[in-house]
């Protein structure tokens, strides 16, 4: 029987509600906004260390029968929860537009990527499996993975659904129990989004959380003693304080952080072609990606050319309200985030950079900018901008390249463009990433491949397909003797 739409989030939902053992009323409350219109989308609860703390440990107690449970029914629940997604797919797509600032195209790829992990995900339920260690005279040595018991998650607000959804739906496909503890940028789509599809698929009562919140609610998943793991998706400084937290209090952490990713473009590369892959790690989404292409080194041979049409795609690249308006480009998230990007932008022209298309913003909005002469001691080089901007340098061979695209901190996702395949494979394999890519721009995603970073971007946890038995999951190491032991005292 296929499953029907339904209305997922009623008034009463919106109106000081967190999700925490059903549906309750909290005691603070957090108002989400739309970006582009500043108007107030909904109040939602708020949740406070002590929501955290008394929802772990109904989440320990929710996933010890959880875990028991036969994996198959665990995997049918996601496979409902995916059903659920897609059935109510319009009502959620408005919801990423509302309060991200996201173009329409974009929220339909997370519905399809966020679909995607539920179904992954619901794969691996049955896979948690171990390993017979031969023993003499009979006896049994038996490692299996398990699961890890209360998973800590806390998403960020740029890509919500999908962010959320590589965590939450691996970790309850292997038995554990979730508290999720979304961006209060984004509370209904990053979280309320999660409730409402899991209890309409079934999942038994206390094994998902969802409390939006803020740093005072991260800090208490970090802490609560009955949370033995924590997923987090966000900036490399907040991410630092959330590892040491973890470390202190003997946590599993994993972290997948900011990144500055280069597109390299080479002498023999289709211009045209790379001019429009630059464009989109660039541009898509304001460029509030991780893996956004944040650095172009192009050769020198060819830069004059890439430049000119680089600057020509970002002038034609409308901005406005995605929710009105058919747009490529919607707002920065807020305030505080405009002002970052400007106050970059700004410094970076100051600096010497030369602005070939957009270079300043009119709040909410901040058109797709194209720099030119840029140096490395420059801030638009240096740091994650977060923004919709290209900082362009040039190159003149493979090892000057390959050294600029390794002076950094970060190292998420890399892109080499080149006609020359061997030559791409022998740059992409020298850059230090944790992803590359040969002939496509640095913005990849797949519920299938193991998905992470190193350095600031990135503890070395992965996310996604096989990874994810081994991300989600503990070993356990249990023996049996067909006779009991004797010692000499």
């Amino acid at each position: 029987m296929a499953t029907t739409a339904l209305a997922l989030f009623g008034s009463d939902i919106l109106d000081g509600r967190m999700f925490s053992g059903g549906w309750i009323t909290a005691r603070e409350r957090l108002v989400t906004r739309e970006p582009a219109t500043g108007e107030t989308l909904a109040e939602v609860g708020a949740a406070g260390p002590d929501d955290v703390r008394a929802a772990a440990a109904a989440a320990a107690q929710a996933q010890a029968a959880w875990g028991e449970t036969d994996p198959h029914e665990r995997a049918a629940i996601l496979l409902r929860a995916a059903e659920v997604l897609q059935a109510n797919k319009d009502e959620i797509i408005g919801w990423i537009i509302r309060e991200t600032g996201s173009i329409p195209p974009k929220a339909d790829f997370e519905i399809g990527l966020a679909t995607s992990e539920l179904k992954e995900a619901a794969a691996l339920a049955p896979r948690l499996r171990g390993e017979a260690i031969p023993e003499p005279d009979g006896n049994l040595s038996i490692a299996q993975r398990v699961p890890i018991g209360v998973v800590g998650v806390i998403t960020p607000w740029n890509v919500p659904l999908v962010l959320g959804m590589r965590s939450v739906a691996p970790a309850l496909a292997l038995g554990n129990a979730v508290v999720l503890k979304p961006d209060p940028n984004t509370p209904v789509a990053g979280g309320f989004s999660f409730a409402r599809i899991f209890e309409e698929a079934g999942l038994p009562e206390n094994v998902l959380h969802v409390l939006p919140g803020g740093a005072e609610a991260g800090a208490a998943l970090c802490t609560a003693p009955e949370v033995g793991m924590v997923s987090f998706t966000g900036s490399s400084a907040v991410g630092r304080k959330v590892g040491a937290a973890c470390g202190e209090n003997l946590k599993k952490v994993a972290l997948e952080l900011g990144g500055k990713s280069a597109f390299i473009v080479l002498d023999d590369a289709d211009i045209d072609a790379a001019s429009s892959s630059g464009a989109w790690g660039s541009f898509l989404h304001q460029g509030q990606i991780c893996m956004a292409s944040g650095r172009h080194l192009v050769h020198e041979k060819v830069a004059a050319q890439y430049l000119e049409k680089l600057a020509e795609r970002a002038a034609r690249l409308p901005v406005g309200n995605p929710a009105t308006d058919q747009v490529a480009l919607g707002p920065i998230i807020n305030e505080r985030q405009f002002e970052k990007v400007s106050t970059i932008v700004s410094d970076t022209i100051a600096a010497g950079a030369q602005v070939l298309a957009g270079g300043e913003g009119d709040a909410p909005y901040f058109p797709a900018t194209v720099l030119a002469e840029m140096r490395t001691d420059m801030r638009g080089w240096q740091e994650e901008i977060f923004g919709p901007v290209a900082p362009v340098m040039t190159f003149s061979d493979d090892d000057e390249a390959i050294a600029l695209a390794n002076d950094t901190e970060y190292g998420l996702s890399n892109a080499v463009f080149t006609s020359d395949l061997a030559r791409g494979r022998r740059i992409a394999n020298a850059l230090r990433s944790g992803m590359a890519h040969i002939n496509d721009q640095t913005i990849h995603d797949d519920a299938r491949v193991p998905f992470g970073g190193i350095g600031a971007s990135g503890n070395g946890g992965r996310f996604g397909g096989e990874a994810n038995l081994e991300e989600f999951s503990q070993w356990r190491w249990t023996t049996e003797r067909s006779k009991p032991a004797t010692y000499p005292f």
